[in-house]
């Protein structure tokens, strides 16, 4: 199944049970994305990350009861039931996601249509909203020429459902039965896929049914359970299950046997899993594996400040008019608003009165900026070749740099001492000039690299910037910090200035370029906290794409 096929095939069965949730949709803004668009109900509420919480929930109409003297309210999107359309769904922040995580979660017949437009792996939906939505499919790669021939009801394709032909609740739970033990069996295979929410079994099941009513059934089959599955489960897998050794096939049953099974389906767990596997993307492990190096350290990206200038509007909130603050003024008037009857009866006064309680000020969100500091090992025989290594993935990161802000340093340890080769800098010249001719050689000083790039991030940090420090070396440090050749002293050491850059908060990545994984590497991005990544032999290109993905980008 195609991902133009789930796509339609998603909605309609969202058309007939509500309770799935929604769907995510990864896809840039083009024809194919307004081709899908067109299929989706007409009265879908559009709404935007930076979308008001009076217009969600409804507030004080400020125009009428200003027109009026009296308190008018208006009704907000989530008072009435129905499909939602959210666009640029990868930028939602956090208390748009917990809006639209509770609608979903009271069962009030909302359903959600996020398109989810992010460039990067790390630009995604926000994974508690995700869950809630059954569905998935990915987009990016559906061209027009693809879906120029597929209408509605041919070969391979579901029949389109009329407008607005979407079931109440009441209808969905007269939707067709299913068998206690084929629950079990769909709870057993969510397992075997590595899924830990009870809800992809429960949206496994509802898409099931919604599959047999779609084509008329009054029972589900295995091909209704098949393609639910695939539907709901290829996406939220976190390992690929072994396929099973085959064993002998036993004879088949007899003929009166199977007369009196007829309300039981027997589907083998292995015809389940592969319809699964048919969906799951190839780098489903990589992928894996990033998520994984990223668990709880952000997107990658720089840390969000507050401010009152510039960036991402917030909510106004109340406060006192200071230097440099700016006052909300359609805010302010909305709480002052309910109080103009009060206080004109005490006054006697028939014009609007703003107290100082009234105020709201406008507050925005940025991002900081965000410096990677290779911290290069130039020790040893091979220091040329992981010097070409850091030189060919600083000059692949830099050409992005632009793009994601970032800025990029350049820290290299040899001999009893580490040195500052390459300031922060976005200029690709300028790290092209400072890497030519580096020497390479001597002992391995790892704790004073990390002491330079510790340096540095606090510079860095003191400047605005958010600091990610990429430490590249094979791990056998034998120069201690005050410069004597003392291996257990060295390695002492680098735990310390480890263990000082965790509590400063300070990102980091430990990348082993040894031929085997070093367990002192290991144990370094344990005390870290750092994602570590062994990379024997890599490349320029192999390395960057590396640190890419493990920093979310």
């Amino acid at each position: 199944m195609d991902s133009w096929t789930q796509a339609t095939l998603a909605l309609q069965l969202l058309a007939i049970d509500p309770r799935l949730g929604g769907i995510t949709i990864r896809a840039r803004s083009g024809p194919v994305r307004d081709e899908l668009q067109k299929r989706i109900d007409t009265k879908a509420k559009r709404i935007h990350p930076a979308i008001s919480e009076e217009a969600l929930f409804g507030g004080l109409d400020l125009s009428a009861t200003l027109a009026t003297g009296r308190l008018v309210q208006e009704q907000g999107l989530l008072a009435t039931p129905g499909p939602i359309s959210l666009a640029m769904a990868e930028r939602a922040p956090a208390r748009l996601s917990a809006h639209l995580s509770i609608a979903l979660d009271q069962n009030a017949g909302h359903t959600l249509m996020a398109f989810d437009e992010g460039a990067a792996p790390d630009e995604m939906l926000d994974p508690k909203l995700a869950e809630r939505l059954a569905f998935h499919t990915d987009l990016s790669e559906v061209a027009l020429r693809d879906i120029a021939d597929v209408t509605p009801g041919s070969a391979g394709q579901p029949p389109t459902l009329p407008p607005g032909a979407g079931f109440t609740p009441a209808q969905a739970r007269a939707l067709p039965y299913v068998a206690p033990e084929l629950i079990k069996q769909i709870t057993h295979i969510a397992a075997q896929l590595g899924i830990d929410s009870l809800r992809a079994p429960l949206f496994t099941l509802r898409a099931a049914k919604a599959h047999a009513t779609l084509h008329d059934r009054d029972t589900v089959n295995a091909e209704d359970i098949e393609i639910a599955c695939a539907l709901t489960l290829a996406h939220r897998a976190t390992r690929i299950p072994e396929p099973a050794p085959q064993e002998p096939q036993a004879p088949p049953p007899d003929q009166t046997e199977n007369q009196n099974s007829d309300d039981t389906l027997d589907i083998p767990d292995e015809l389940l899993l592969e319809a699964v596997r048919a969906l799951l993307p190839d780098n489903l492990l990589e992928k894996l594996a990033a998520q994984k190096a990223r668990q709880g350290r952000g997107n990658g990206t720089g840390a969000a400040r507050k401010g009152n200038r510039r960036g991402r509007p917030l909510p106004a909130r109340a406060g006192k008019i200071s230097d440099g603050a700016r006052i909300d003024i359609i805010g302010t008037l909305r709480a002052a608003a309910p109080w103009q009857t009060i206080r004109k009866n005490a006054t006697g006064r028939d014009t609007i009165q703003i107290r100082p309680s009234d105020f709201r000020i406008k507050r925005f969100e940025e991002k900081s900026d965000r410096l990677l500091i290779f911290t290069v090992d130039a020790s040893g025989s091979t220091a040329l070749t992981r010097l070409a290594e850091a030189k060919g993935a600083v000059e692949l990161l830099l050409a992005q740099a632009y793009a994601r802000r970032d800025h990029v340093a350049l820290v290299a340890f040899r001999g009893t001492e580490a040195e500052l080769l390459l300031p922060p800098t976005r200029s690709l010249v300028q790290t092209k000039r400072r890497l030519a001719g580096l020497p390479g050689g001597g002992g391995t000083p790892l704790a004073a690299g990390m002491m330079t790039a510790f340096e540095q991030a606090n510079h860095a940090k003191r400047k605005g910037l958010t600091p990610t420090i990429a430490i590249l070396t094979d791990g056998r440090a034998n120069i201690a910090l005050d410069g004597t050749a003392n291996r257990k002293q060295a390695a002492t050491d680098a735990q310390q200035i480890a263990r000082t850059l965790r509590s400063q908060g300070i990102d980091a990545l430990v990348i082993d370029t040894g031929n085997r994984p070093e367990p002192a590497l290991r144990n370094l991005a344990q005390t870290l906290d750092a994602a570590y990544l062994p990379l024997p032999r890599a490349d320029a290109q192999k390395l960057s794409q590396s640190v890419a993905t493990a920093l979310g980008d």
